[in-house]
């Protein structure tokens, strides 16, 4: 793919600072970013510390980061990818490496993150880790005697219309591993073509695709479904503000794992708000600035037993290696000649053109 001329993204932090910053960058910084990333509640303590000026574009997918990059205008400074396009943007040339000797916590980082190959290339980095999560399966505890502990639930006639599945290319990957098919990031036409099938087999116990996250916790609290695969610490959160036990679990089968990264646009190095906005997303106050509006789980372990407390340290798996080792995180995927991805929870690309809810509904 040929080089085009970069947009500046119109990015907002995350969070305000914590480490020390430069006394007075003072410019203007644009991001290009997901909803929550830029979040007033810790953006305005960085722009009154540096001078500089933060706006945030905000994206609905990865798609869209793509898009706005390849059109070109350098309108964007830094955006926020997940794993699973980060290589083709750097491919692409939208972005410029990251001087890793300027990031002050850089080896904080956990070290899964930091040997991901779709981060860095010839030897230098063009990614910073920032956020990550799993997509993790869930059961309201009143509605199993005995905890599930396999995908087999989303599959077992007695769940029948008690079960609520992302409608996203997900959902592939669970039929996928349901069917024994593990390398869910390389699935050959044939194993796709039987996930589909699966899922297709599966569409009668399905009581809805669900496709954000209010949508799910709407059918938990209205007593409609009893499990679902969530994006991991947000929805179940919400649903246990509503009065509602559920447990979240990885099932044997495993579960897939995202990360989002900082990655600065071609051309924006040198704008004296860069380093010191990266550096403040990994410090204390921008890792639990965005853990605490977005939920998620942050990528400086080191910063966060500092900054949470232990209930929310454990609830957000910072303290489990295992877990983060168990995870199948995105990766970059074959193209399989087909067209219009799904979305993921951060805006994640989608398996070519395979949605659940349009499989299930080649059903006669």
């Amino acid at each position: 793919m040929a080089k085009t001329t970069p947009l500046k993204t119109i990015l907002t932090t995350s969070l305000a600072t914590a480490v020390a910053l430069p006394a007075w960058a003072e410019g203007e910084l644009s991001l290009l970013t997901w909803e929550g990333y830029a979040d007033d509640s810790f953006i305005a303590a960085f722009e009154a510390e540096t001078g500089c000026r933060v706006s945030a574009t905000y994206v609905g997918s990865g798609e869209e980061i793509i898009a706005k990059m390849a059109a070109g205008g350098g309108v964007y400074d830094l955006i926020t990818p997940a794993s699973d396009i980060t290589k083709l943007i750097i491919e692409a040339g939208f972005v410029e490496p990251i001087d890793i000797s300027r990031i002050d916590e850089w080896e904080n980082i956990y070290p899964q993150f930091r040997e991901l190959d779709n981060i860095q290339m010839d030897g230098e980095y063009y990614a910073m880790p920032y956020t990550w999560g799993a997509i993790a399966f869930m059961y309201r505890n009143d509605a199993f005697e005995t905890p599930p502990t396999s995908l087999a639930a989303l599959f077992d006639p007695r769940n029948e219309g008690r079960i609520a599945l992302w409608d996203d290319k997900s959902a592939i990957y669970v039929a996928a591993r349901y069917n024994g098919d593990t390398n869910i990031y390389t699935l050959s036409d044939e194993q796709i073509a039987a996930a589909v099938e699966t899922l297709i087999e599966q569409r009668p116990l399905v009581r809805r695709y669900w496709s954000t996250a209010g949508e799910l916790v709407d059918l938990y609290v209205g007593g409609e479904v009893d499990i679902s695969n969530t994006w991991a610490g947000y929805q179940s959160a919400l649903i246990a503000a509503e009065g509602i036990e559920v447990t979240e679990f990885i099932p044997e089968e495993n579960a897939e794992g995202w990360m989002d990264s900082w990655m600065i646009a071609d051309g924006s190095a040198d704008n004296a708000c860069t380093y010191p906005f990266l550096n403040m997303q990994l410090s204390e106050q921008g890792q639990c600035g965005v853990a605490n509006v977005n939920g998620y789980s942050v990528a400086n372990p080191v910063a966060a037993r500092n900054c949470m407390t232990e209930e929310q340290f454990v609830a957000l798996h910072q303290d489990d290696p295992a877990y983060l080792d168990a995870l199948l995180m995105w990766q970059p995927e074959p193209a399989h000649g087909r067209s219009g991805p799904c979305h993921g929870p951060s805006g994640g690309g989608g398996h070519p053109g395979i949605c659940p809810a349009a499989a299930a509904s080649a059903i006669p």
